[in-house]
């Protein structure tokens, strides 16, 4: 049989005070309750700890070997209830967080170190991935968040961070890289560079609707996997694109960014509903507040 930490809790106040009365007093405990206990720990240990008599109630060798010991393992209890209350509290834990490769440039940095320093104790791992890796590592628990663009699948929330202008992208010396503001339908006779539509289904389906309500269906010249790469071959001359304002940060020479019309990108948190990681609702408060005080898209 082995003391339970009532037992031991006992045991110390009464060396401490040396009075089971004064003890059972500090431990809101009726003397005889007290005295029953104590009584009992002796019994499972085999030993007598205190000695009881007219002139006093004295610790016995063992008992002031013993006493350390216990206290000891009265504070390890104390300290793993303290880190279960931390864990619930989403204080101390893991998080694996995922980043849209587009998005890496501008949300890693500001997310990560502003939760480093309210949350010292989560440990964060961080991913830059594709959007089909994302939305996968989501659903399979990899990943415990992502920021992205939204993934336009219902299975996932979502929350917008960030909303930013969509621009044209054109190589330099373009007839309209002058112009303040363009139409998509301005660019229906361009060559475009865009990524592959097997990349993210959702997203090309939108890009479809965006260039039949434009009034064209554009003449793709070629398909690149990501956002350097495109803005690399808008550069070179091969054709132009559409991307969100915050490219801008990856390539700041031979193209120009124009902004489109009444086009919007969103840059929203993402994860699973099932996720019950307790430093999840943290992190999603964390970021909440830094989008509404500084602008995340140039904050990287």
């Amino acid at each position: 049989m082995t003391p339970d930490l009532r037992q031991l809790r006992y045991f110390v106040a009464v060396a401490e005070h040396l009075n089971f009365t004064r003890a059972a007093g500090a431990l809101r405990i009726a003397q005889q309750s007290l005295s029953q206990q104590v009584t009992v720990l002796e019994r499972v240990l085999g030993a007598r700890l205190l000695d009881r008599d007219t002139r006093g109630t004295r610790l016995t060798e063992v008992g002031r070997i013993f006493l350390p010991e216990a206290r000891a393992v009265l504070a390890r209890a104390d300290e793993a209830v303290a880190v279960v209350g931390r864990a619930a509290r989403g204080e101390i834990g893991r998080l694996n967080l995922a980043f849209l490769s587009s998005t890496t440039n501008y949300m890693l940095p500001p997310v990560v170190r502003a939760f480093r320093e309210r949350f010292p104790d989560v440990e964060l791992t961080t991913s830059d991935v594709s959007i089909s890796e994302l939305v996968a590592g989501l659903r399979d628990g990899r990943y415990d968040a992502a920021f992205t663009r939204p993934p336009l699948v219902d299975d996932l929330a979502t929350k917008t961070l960030i909303t930013e202008q969509v621009c044209a992208v054109l190589p330099e010396g373009h007839p309209l890289a002058t112009r303040a503001q363009l139409r998509l339908r301005d660019l229906a006779d361009e060559p475009w560079v865009l990524t592959p539509r097997a990349s993210w289904p959702p997203w090309h389906r939108k890009y479809d609707q965006d260039f039949h309500h434009a009034g064209f269906e554009p003449n793709v010249v070629q398909r690149a996997s990501s956002v350097p790469s495109l803005l690399a071959l808008v550069a070179a001359g091969i054709g132009v694109t559409r991307l969100a304002g915050s490219a801008r940060s990856l390539r700041r020479t031979a193209v120009v960014f124009v902004p489109l019309t009444g086009d919007h990108a969103d840059t929203v948190a993402a994860w699973h509903p099932n996720t019950t990681k307790p430093a999840l609702p943290n992190l999603l408060e964390m970021v909440t507040e830094l989008a509404a005080t500084i602008d995340l898209a140039q904050a990287g």
